[in-house]
């Protein structure tokens, strides 16, 4: 089976109110605001007193049930004041390790999708180039992967069509999970399961779904493996064949975003010291012209040394391929290269010469790229650089966390989730019905934060609660992460990333089931708004 864990570690912001706002009514001298705990429970740090009475059962109990739920609703209804929303800024930066730009003399930029933005109009160009190609010459799933291996269920497609969330479980014996061995290795790529990791792999997505939805609407065989192998040959051949270059070329206006942020930041960068340079894949006619665009003919003298047509990810790791210098027109060169120079241009290469000729190792220096196998994890892992990861969905993300919608659904999920953990103590008929009912709205819930986002696969940093595959990768492999290259324009060059400390599970007190429940007071709002 052909499967695909979507580019999908999630920083989220709870908020909270203060010791003047409003509580639950408590009827419980031992845990204000969350009910009776059941039975043996207490609340760390709360005074022991002998228990309230509590009610007899059946109806009684349900009544009181239902009369927690309200109490719950109340209080989260008031810990979200209007202005607890649009706290957070699309242009931010994201840190998962601290990291002082003042200690960084050195920054390194992939081209595409980091100094060079596109617009979603490329996409279609793409997918309809591919489509052609594939018509001159075809039990596979797209499905939304989290962190722990586990199929987020109703997020699986054939095609264009959603599978059953009995025949994913079936189709991977009895359970949600894959299992290590056909997840995708360290490039994102493993035996029966390819993760898709940039913006780029969003028309070979599309592309795959509608083949696989021709095939099976027309009742057509086909081999999963030699479907897959066409598709993904198929949009191989745009680019190697140059059509995409051609079509941003020949129109850089329409296809081409934030040149001029691109500009300030490399020229920001320069004036106050720092080192640049550039290794891509792409050739350097592409990029030449492209780079012209964007900050002007004199591109080259902010960069300390360029390198187009680089290879990676085999170039971080494979010793064996020599630097070629290219002349003005693009030309290959047989000079031996002993050092790289600023102004000229160099041909594939490796790292390891690269380090060699330049010293440039360790902490000190930064690169930015929009892959997080092809460009960061090797520099990461392997070299120690520090690395920046450019994810342009964060921007529309971040855009749908700061609605209403979103923080009031989100907020009375996790409230709820409080209250059915704390009250599945009662077993009663009618208790079960209620914690049924309960289960139903919570499932519900769920369904509305996901489909905020998009409504087949949802957010990519999350399943319902648990990170992403990606997220999982975004985190591992990367120190800070943003929108675009220009959210460096909102921060000093010296300025220093502190990651925010994200409770683990043993460490919630600051987490909205836990507040809502009542396990401990909840701090004010606004000494609390500086929480991302």
């Amino acid at each position: 089976m052909v499967g695909a864990g979507l580019r999908a570690a999630a920083r989220l912001w709870l908020p909270c109110r203060g010791q003047s706002g409003p509580r639950a009514a408590s009827s419980s001298p031992s845990c204000p605001g969350c009910g009776p705990p059941g039975p043996g429970a207490h609340c760390p740090g709360a005074p022991r007193s002998a228990p309230a009475p509590l009610p007899a059962g059946g109806a009684e109990l349900s009544g009181h049930l239902w009369a927690r739920y309200q109490d719950m609703r109340r209080l989260v209804h008031d810990l979200l004041p209007p202005e607890v929303c649009s706290l957070l800024n699309p242009a931010a930066i994201y840190a998962n390790n601290e990291i002082s730009l003042h200690d960084v003399e050195v920054y390194g930029f992939d081209y595409d999708y980091t100094l060079a933005q596109y617009a979603d109009s490329l996409h279609p160009e793409i997918f309809t180039a591919a489509r052609d190609i594939l018509i001159e010459h075809y039990k596979s799933l797209l499905m939304k992967i989290d962190a722990f291996h586990y199929v987020q269920l109703g997020t699986a497609y054939r095609g264009l069509q959603p599978v059953p969330d009995e025949e994913v479980i079936d189709l991977y014996g009895g359970t949600q999970h894959i299992p290590l061995y056909q997840m995708s290795g360290f490039y994102g790529k493993g035996p029966s399961i390819k993760q898709f990791m940039d913006i780029f792999s969003l028309p070979e997505m599309a592309l795959l779904s509608c083949v696989v939805d021709h095939f099976l609407g027309h009742g057509l065989e086909f081999d999963q493996e030699h479907l897959y192998k066409d598709v993904t040959d198929a949009i191989r051949d745009v680019h190697v064949k140059g059509l995409m270059y051609q079509w941003i070329e020949r129109d850089m206006e329409k296809y081409i975003l934030r040149g001029d942020e691109t500009f300030a930041v490399l020229s920001r960068l320069v004036d106050h010291g720092k080192q640049l340079f550039l290794i891509t894949n792409s050739p350097f006619s592409f990029v030449d012209k492209g780079m012209r665009h964007m900050v002007g003919p004199d591109w080259r003298q902010l960069f300390d040394v360029v390198i187009v047509q680089a290879d990676k990810p085999s170039f971080f790791t494979d010793p064996r391929k020599p630097f070629r210098k290219l002349d003005e027109k693009g030309s290959l060169q047989w000079d031996r290269i002993t050092r790289l120079e600023k102004g000229k241009i160099y041909r594939q290469g490796n790292l390891f010469d690269f380090l060699r000729l330049t010293e440039w190792r360790g902490p000190r220096v930064l690169y930015f790229g929009d892959h997080l196998y092809s460009d960061l994890a090797d520099l990461m892992l392997r070299h120690g650089w520090r690395t920046g990861a450019i994810i342009p969905e964060l921007e529309r993300e971040i855009r749908i966390i700061n609605t209403e919608q979103y923080m009031h659904s989100l907020t009375w999920q996790q409230a709820l989730t409080g209250l059915l953990e704390r009250m599945q103590t009662y077993q009663d008929a009618e208790s079960r019905q209620v914690l049924a009912a309960w289960m139903k709205e919570r499932q519900e819930l769920r369904c509305i934060t996901k489909a905020l986002f998009n409504a087949q696969f949802g957010s990519i940093f999350r399943t319902f609660h648990n990170p992403t595959y990606f997220s999982r990768r975004l985190v591992r492999f990367s120190d800070l992460y943003m929108a675009s290259l220009s959210c460096l324009l909102n921060y000093r060059v010296d300025f220093t990333f502190y990651p925010r400390r994200t409770p683990l599970q043993h460490e919630a007190p600051l987490w909205m089931d836990q507040l809502c429940t009542g396990c401990m007071k909840t701090p004010f709002l606004s000494d609390m708004a500086h929480i991302r």
